[in-house]
């Protein structure tokens, strides 16, 4: 089975790239043997359908063409549809093959192989395997969100979104109608940033706070996408990773080593505890409440008001 499909998928791309003019479905299933086989009409534009779809996954570019007539008729122009020369050193290959392990897993895992195939077609170097271990590096992102995919695949769509999404100062999740712009991972967490509509501002999500399915909804961006630098920085900024202040805390010796590697000064108190100077940014308060009893803030006053929201918030359950 699997060889005739591959019979036929290469059968119709030869088709579609031979010919001068759009070729119909007609003359298309009286040229190709498989589907002068078919049992019906709709078996056929099934069938059509689908070695289509197959043959633009693959990277081949058909265009729908409507004759005078009100004909639609399919062809693969050659211009459209040819690489040009690719030259790639060994470092640029290597960087592709672990671009692609990284995926391996993941559902991203066929899409990566077939991009690979394509430049191998292009000119990738035949000594390289990318999927050969290279030393001790063995890239991996982990996903364990459900609401990876479908936001993945949304925002590489433009589709807009809905979901429960559930601060971390509140109770209970609320409902957000979201144009996602693009994912992002920091310090092992992925955020969403995008356009909340209902806020009518540009906001961050934390994928881990997602309740529920992701669900797709109809209609265009009503606000403009970023380019992904600036995605990118509001991503930071959220998670904490932009600091335009400074805070004190108090921290229990021998504990909280990320902190104390982030601190710009450290002193001993005699108690069995340091206090620490540390950047403050959006976000600290959610990364200072992971270390429990083992924090105490100690100024600003809005920073430690947060924190204790959040702890009673966790309280509450």
């Amino acid at each position: 089975m699997a060889i005739a499909k591959a019979e036929r998928l290469m059968n119709l791309a030869l088709c579609l790239l031979g010919t001068r003019r759009p070729l119909s479905k007609r003359e298309l299933r009286e040229s190709i043997e498989a589907y002068l086989e078919a049992s019906s009409d709709d078996s056929f534009n099934r069938m059509f359908e689908r070695d289509k779809d197959d043959l633009r996954e693959l990277g081949l570019v058909i265009e729908t063409v409507e004759n005078l007539d009100g004909e639609v008729g399919y062809l693969a122009r050659r211009d459209s549809n040819r690489l040009p020369a690719i030259t790639l050193d060994a470092e640029e290959a290597a960087a592709l093959g672990l671009a692609a392990k990284v995926w391996q897993q993941a559902r991203l895992a066929g899409a990566a192989s077939g991009a690979l195939q394509k430049l191998r077609a292009a000119g990738l170097p035949e000594d390289v395997d990318p999927y050969e271990p290279h030393g001790a590096l063995e890239p991996h992102i982990p996903v364990h969100e459900a609401a990876f995919e479908p936001l993945m695949l949304a925002c590489r769509d433009r589709r807009p979104v809905a979901f429960d999404y559930r601060k971390a100062t509140a109770a209970r999740p609320e409902p957000r109608l979201v144009e996602p712009w693009a994912l992002e991972c920091w310090r092992g967490h992925w955020y969403l940033a995008g356009w909340d509509r209902d806020r009518g501002a540009e906001r961050v999500f934390r994928l881990s706070r997602i309740t529920g399915k992701v669900r797709s909804r109809s209609g265009r961006y009503t606000a403009e996408v970023p380019d992904v630098v600036t995605v990118r920085e509001t991503v930071a900024g959220w998670a904490g990773e932009i600091a335009d202040r400074s805070a004190l805390i108090r921290l229990r010796t021998g504990s909280g080593y990320p902190l104390r590697a982030k601190a710009a000064s450290v002193r001993e108190l005699d108690d069995g505890w340091d206090e620490l100077e540390i950047p403050y940014g959006h976000g600290l308060d959610a990364w200072l409440v992971e270390f429990g009893p083992d924090v105490v803030v100690l100024e600003p006053a809005e920073l430690r008001a947060d924190v204790v929201d959040r702890l009673r918030a966790v309280a509450k359950g």
